[in-house]
């Protein structure tokens, strides 16, 4: 058979949660290659995302090689992934969720918060989030891999990190975390925590079958419809969660309104088959609280 070629962000990160694709597929009796890339997204550094053109840039150049047939398959953080995926391009298998929450991290041998250095995140969402959660704390913008804005933390510029715990797990860092955000506190981002695998329309990818978790699939769908709806982007803060038991799903989401810069969170509750359209009427309903 021929060898499965897997693309891929250049960053460590990135490598290990395609490394973790790459692992099962051999363990199904195939060859797997992992050709990495830099991304547009990678490269600029200098701006925040909204003002260089969004998600997307993390993805251009990985679904240019998917198209091209230079890829089999691309591996993405499901939270990265703009909403809008080509339908030359589908998701074709999501991973098992890992830790959806949001973490703090402090620098090396610091105990406590610096009122006087910023918290580091380039997230409206956390931003938003960490105002309530840290009264007269400020938040700044920080780019770069998980690797790279930790050694701007530790180098003084901030007072701490607002990461995914995914992220910081797969890269084996769990010992830097200070603190877990619950998704009460802080409500994640759509897709966090789950890996996306894209490939090509009309392809045969039964090899992924056993990799696809059905749970992580409906809450993902759940929280793509709430922000899709919304037309939520890497420049909005809004946000969803959901969970699966058994045959219901409940969706938590977070809705910003930028005329008035107010905000709140909402739930809905429904039969898990049911999980797109859910994410719709309750985006439908926390919008429809300011018209």
């Amino acid at each position: 058979m021929r060898t499965v070629r897997i693309g891929s962000r250049e960053s460590r990160l990135a490598v290990i949660q395609s490394e973790i694709v790459r692992d099962y597929l051999k363990g199904q009796g195939l060859d797997v290659e992992i050709l990495t890339m830099k991304t547009t997204g990678d490269i600029i550094l200098d701006r925040t995302l909204d003002q260089i053109g969004g998600k997307g840039l993390f993805v251009k150049e990985l679904d240019k090689a998917l198209a091209a047939g230079k890829s089999d398959l691309s591996v993405h953080s499901l939270k990265d992934l703009p909403m809008e995926v080509p339908k030359e391009l589908p998701v074709v298998a999501y991973s098992r969720r890992e830790d959806p929450r949001d973490v703090l991290i402090l620098p090396e041998g610091a105990k406590e918060l610096d009122p006087e250095k910023p918290i580091g995140s380039s997230s409206l969402r956390r931003c938003l989030q960490l105002e309530k959660l840290f009264p007269g704390m400020k938040c700044k913008s920080v780019r770069g891999n998980v690797l790279t804005r930790l050694r701007k933390l530790d180098d003084g510029e901030y007072s701490a990190l607002v990461l995914a715990a995914a992220g910081v797990k797969r890269l084996g860092l769990e010992g830097r975390i200070s603190r877990y955000f619950t998704v009460e506190e802080m409500l994640p981002a759509a897709g966090q925590g789950i890996l996306a695998v894209q490939g090509r329309a009309g392809e045969d990818y039964s090899f992924l079958e056993g990799f696809q978790d059905r749970r992580a699939a409906a809450e993902a769908q759940a929280e793509r419809a709430f922000v899709r709806w919304l037309d939520g982007g890497c420049s909005s803060p809004v946000a969803a969660h959901a969970v699966c038991r058994e045959d219901k799903i409940q969706i938590t989401g977070l809705y910003y309104h930028e005329t008035t810069g107010q905000w709140h969170k909402d739930q809905i509750e429904g039969d898990v088959q049911k999980a797109s359209e859910l994410g719709v009427a309750l985006a439908k309903k926390m919008k429809g609280r300011y018209e």
